[in-house]
C-alpha cells in the first residue's frame, strides 16, 4: 500500500484475490514513506489496520519503508524471514504440475518454459506433456533461482529446457505435467464465494473469465443450488468453459465478470470431471457438500459413485480428489473389504461403487425382463446386445461379472452367449401351437426329402415372422435340424437314417455316394449335404472318394 495514496480499489481487489485463493498469512509493505510526513503516515497506518479488521490480515504487521531512502528495507526483510518461518508445510497429493508463464528459446539450448512448480517434482530425463494439447517432450535441464539442479521440488519456480518441442508449440497457461496423470476438462464442479462487495446478483448462465494457475478461460457459471447469488453468498455451481483447462480438484480460482473485467469471486474446485447436473437437485447439493467439507473416506465415495459403471483408476481417483496415491490406496482397499467397491483391474486399482454394481445389475435384469416381454418365442437374449443395449461404454471384465454374479444368486440363467431369466421358458399356444403341429407334420411326411423354407412360407401366405418363430424354437429345441441354410429334418427321420447309415457303414466298410444313394432312394441335391452332415457331427470321416465310420459303437 502506497503511504501517499493510502487504500485504493486495487487494494481491496488484491486483497479480494489473496483471501480466495486461500491465503491466511502475509504482512503490509507500507511503501513511499518518503513522501509523506510523520502526522500523515500515522493517519495512514490507522485507516490500513482499520480496513484490515476484518481480513486475514487483520494483526498482520505493516512495515513502513521507501525503496528511494531504504528506510525499513531491513526491517521488512526480517518480517518476511519470521512470517516464512511461520508458514507449515502444504499437503502435496504428488503430481508434477507446472502452469507455463513464460516461453522463450535460448541460443544452444533450445526451448525453456518457466512457472511455479506448484505440485509434485520433476527431474532431468523425465518425459512430459504439455497439456490441454498433449505435446510430448523430455527434460534436458532445470534450473531454480538461476542456479542448475537435478531435480526441482513443489513451491520452487522453475526454469525447465524442453527437448522435442518447438517455442511455437507452447504458449502461457499450458501446464506441463507427466504423461497420463492429468486429464483436461471443459466442466467443472466449484464451490465459489461470490463477494459481497458487488453491487448486483449474479445470474445462471453468466459469462466469466475463469483464472487459475496462468490461464484464463471464458465459461458460463452454472447455479446448481440457487435462481441467482446474492452479493456475500458462497454456493455450489458447476462451470462449463469454451476451451479445455487444466486442474486439480483442490486447486482455488478467482472469477472475474466478462465486461467490465473485475473481480467479483472465486472458490475452490471440488470435481474435475463430473458430468452434467440437473440443477435445483437435493443429491447433487449434497454431494457438492461431502466433496467440499467430508471427510477423505467420503469424498472419495463420492467420486467413486460419480464414476457409474466406468470405475476409476488410482490415477483419476487423484485427480479427482487432490489426495496423494499412498493414501487413497489404504481408502480404496478398506472399501473393497467391506465391499463398498468392486475392484475391476488390480494393477490400475480400478474399482466400481457397489451402488453403481448394484445398479447395473439390476438394469440387466430389467433388460432381460422387457426383451422377453417383446420376443416371447426367443429363448434368450445375446449378451453382448444385452451389453449394448445398456450401454457400450461398460467395461467387458464388469459386465460379465455382474452377469455371474447373477447366475450364481439364481436370478439370470447364462447359456453360451445367451442370457434368460431363470422363470422364462417359450410356451407356444393358439395359433402358434397349430402352426408348430403342422410344420412338424409336413417334415414327418416328408421324411427323407423335406419341403424347402419357401414351401413352409407357402403354406402360411403372410405370417413369415411367425414361422421363422416357430422355425428357430424347435431347432432350439433340436426338434428339427439344419443341415444347411435350405434343408431341415425332422430329429425322429434323421435318427433312423442315422442307424441305417451305421448300419451300412459296418456291413460294408465304407460308403460311397452311390451306396448312400441305393440306401435313400435320394438325389444328389440331398446326398451331399447328409453325408457332409455326418462327417461334421464325427460320424463318418472322408478317406479319398468314400466314408468310412470314424468310431465303432
Amino acid at each position: 500500500i502506497a503511504a501517499d495514496e493510502g487504500v485504493m480499489p486495487q487494494t481491496r481487489e488484491h486483497l479480494h484475490i489473496c483471501t480466495l485463493l486461500g491465503i491466511r498469512k502475509g504482512l503490509v509493505a507500507l511503501t513511499k514513506i518518503d513522501m509523506v510526513d510523520e502526522d500523515w503516515l500515522s493517519l495512514v497506518m490507522d485507516d490500513v489496520n482499520e480496513y484490515l479488521g476484518e481480513t486475514f490480515l487483520a494483526d498482520a504487521p505493516i512495515v513502513p519503508v521507501s525503496a528511494v531512502t531504504g528506510a525499513g528495507l531491513t526491517d521488512l526483510v526480517t518480517a518476511l524471514d519470521v512470517l516464512a518461518s511461520e508458514v507449515g508445510e502444504k499437503k502435496d497429493h504428488g503430481v508434477f504440475r507446472l502452469p507455463v508463464d513464460r516461453v522463450f528459446t535460448m541460443k544452444g539450448f533450445g526451448t525453456v518454459v518457466t512457472g511455479t512448480l506448484v505440485s509434485g517434482s520433476i527431474g532431468v530425463g523425465d518425459d512430459v506433456e504439455i497439456l490441454p494439447f498433449r505435446l510430448k517432450a523430455k527434460i534436458r535441464s532445470i534450473q531454480v533461482h538461476n542456479q542448475t539442479v537435478d531435480t526441482a521440488e513443489a513451491g520452487q519456480r522453475t526454469a525447465i529446457n524442453l527437448q522435442g518441442v518447438e517455442k511455437a508449440a507452447v504458449e502461457r497457461g499450458e501446464v506441463m505435467a507427466r504423461p497420463g496423470t492429468v486429464e483436461p476438462s471443459r466442466r467443472l464442479d466449484v464451490a465459489m464465494d461470490y463477494l459481497a462487495s458487488n453491487g448486483k446478483a449474479l445470474k445462471n448462465r453468466s459469462l466469466v473469465r475463469f483464472h487459475v494457475g496462468t490461464k484464463e478461460s471464458i465459461g458460463r457459471i452454472i447455479l446448481l443450488d440457487r435462481e441467482g447469488a446474492r452479493p456475500g453468498e458462497r454456493f455450489y455451481g458447476q462451470i462449463i468453459f469454451e476451451e479445455q483447462t487444466v486442474v486439480m480438484t483442490g486447486d482455488h480460482f478467482v472469477v472475474r465478470s466478462y465486461s467490465p473485467i473485475t473481480t467479483i469471486g472465486g472458490g475452490v474446485i471440488l470435481d474435475t470431471l463430473p458430468r452434467k447436473h440437473k440443477r435445483m437437485q437435493a443429491s447433487v447439493s449434497e454431494e457438492c457438500h461431502l466433496l467440499e467439507e467430508g471427510t477423505e473416506e467420503e469424498r472419495v465415495a463420492v467420486i467413486t459413485e460419480r464414476s457409474g459403471y466406468e470405475g476409476i483408476t488410482l490415477n483419476r481417483l487423484v485427480m479427482r480428489t487432490g489426495l496423494a496415491e499412498s493414501r487413497l490406496r489404504k481408502i480404496v482397499e478398506a472399501m473393497l473389504s467391506v465391499r463398498k467397491a468392486i475392484l475391476l483391474d488390480s494393477e490400475t486399482l480400478q474399482i466400481v461403487a457397489a451402488t453403481a454394481y448394484a445398479a447395473l445389475q439390476e438394469q440387466a435384469l430389467q433388460e432381460v425382463r422387457v426383451y422377453h416381454e417383446k420376443n416371447p418365442l426367443r429363448e434368450g437374449m445375446q449378451k453382448e446386445e444385452l451389453r449394448m443395449t445398456i450401454g457400450d461404454f461398460i467395461n467387458a471384465k464388469l459386465f460379465n461379472k455382474a452377469l455371474k454374479d447373477l447366475e450364481k444368486q439364481d436370478k439370470m440363467a447364462l447359456e453360451r452367449e445367451t442370457v434368460r431369466l431363470p422363470g422364462h421358458r417359450v410356451h407356444l399356444q393358439g395359433e402358434l401351437e397349430a402352426m408348430k403341429e403342422k410344420i412338424l407334420t409336413l417334415y414327418l411326411q416328408a421324411g427323407l426329402s423335406p419341403p424347402t423354407v419357401k414351401e413352409i412360407y407357402e403354406q402360411f401366405p403372410d405370417r413369415s415372422k411367425q414361422v421363422d418363430s416357430v422355425r428357430a424354437i424347435l431347432l432350439r429345441e433340436t426338434i428339427l435340424v439344419k443341415i444347411n441354410e435350405d434343408l431341415l429334418y425332422h430329429r425322429a427321420i434323421l435318427d433312423k437314417l442315422q442307424e441305417d447309415y451305421r448300419s451300412l457303414l459296418v456291413r460294408e466298410g465304407k460308403a460311397t455316394p452311390v451306396t448312400f444313394k441305393e440306401l435313400t432312394s435320394l438325389t444328389r441335391k440331398f446326398i451331399i449335404p447328409l453325408m457332409e452332415y455326418f462327417d461334421q457331427i464325427k460320424m463318418t470321416v472322408r478317406s479319398g472318394d468314400h466314408r468310412i465310420l470314424r468310431e465303432k459303437r
